[in-house]
C-alpha cells in the first residue's frame, strides 16, 4: 500500500512537470513570433533611414512599425490557463514525490523597460528611427537570452521527469513483485500436482483391479 501510495505521488509531480514543459514549449512558441516581430521593426528603422524617401514614405513604415510594436504588447499579456506567461517571477516546480524539492523556473518579462523602450518607439523621422534602431537592437539581445532562459528551463525540467519515469517503472516492478503472482512458478507447480493427482488416481484404480483378478485365478 505504501508503494502504491508513492507511485501516485510520482505520477502527481510527473503531471506537475509535464504542465511547467508544456508551459515553457508555450513560451518559447510565443518568443520565436515576437523575435519575427522583432527582426521586421529592424529592418523598417534602417528603411526609414533611407534618404531617398519622403515623409509619407516613413508614415507608412511607422504604420507597421507601430502595429508590431501593439502586437509585441499584447503578447506581454498572454497567460497559461490564468497563469501569466510573461513575468518576471519565478514559479516552483515540484520535481520528487514527496515535494521536498521543487525547481525554481525563471520568469521572462516582456514588459519589461527593454521590450516597452522599443514597443514606444517610431519611426516617422530619421531621427527617431536612428533611435529605435538602438532600442531594437538592444530588445533582440534581451530575447535571445530570454529564450536561452526558457531552454534551460524546458530541458531541466525533461531530465527531472525522465528521472520520474524510472523511479515510476522502478516503484511498479517492486510492487508487482510484492503483489503479483508468478505465473511461470505456478504453472509449473499446478502441472507438477496436477500430474500427482492423475498418478495417485491410476494407483487405485490398480489397486482396486488387483483382489478382483484373484478371485478369478481362485475360481
Amino acid at each position: 500500500m505504501k508503494l502504491t501510495s508513492q507511485m501516485a505521488r510520482v505520477s502527481g509531480a510527473q503531471n506537475n512537470l509535464s504542465d511547467a514543459i508544456s508551459f515553457s514549449q508555450t513560451q518559447d512558441g510565443y518568443l520565436a513570433q515576437v523575435n519575427s516581430a522583432l527582426s521586421r521593426m529592424s529592418e523598417l528603422t534602417v528603411l526609414s533611414q533611407d534618404v531617398t524617401k519622403v515623409t509619407s514614405d516613413r508614415a507608412l513604415y511607422n504604420q507597421e512599425y507601430t502595429a508590431l510594436a501593439t502586437y509585441i504588447n499584447a503578447v506581454a499579456t498572454k497567460d497559461f490557463n490564468g497563469v501569466s506567461l510573461f513575468t518576471a517571477n519565478a514559479l516552483s516546480v515540484t520535481t520528487s514525490p514527496d515535494g521536498s524539492n521543487a525547481f525554481s523556473m525563471t520568469g521572462v518579462d516582456l514588459g519589461g523597460s527593454t521590450y516597452t523602450t522599443a514597443t514606444g518607439d517610431t519611426v516617422d523621422t530619421v531621427a527617431h528611427a536612428q533611435t529605435a534602431e538602438a532600442d531594437v537592437t538592444k530588445a533582440i539581445t534581451q530575447l535571445a537570452s530570454d529564450r536561452a532562459t526558457v531552454g534551460t528551463n524546458e530541458e531541466t525540467m525533461t531530465y527531472n521527469n525522465n528521472q520520474l519515469s524510472t523511479l515510476s517503472n522502478n516503484l511498479a516492478a517492486a510492487n508487482s513483485q510484492i503483489m503479483d503472482v508468478d505465473v511461470a512458478t505456478e504453472s509449473t507447480t499446478y502441472a507438477k500436482y496436477n500430474i500427482l493427482v492423475q498418478t495417485g488416481t491410476a494407483m487405485l484404480a490398480q489397486a482396486n483391479s488387483l483382489p478382483q483378478s484373484v478371485l478369478r485365478l481362485l475360481s
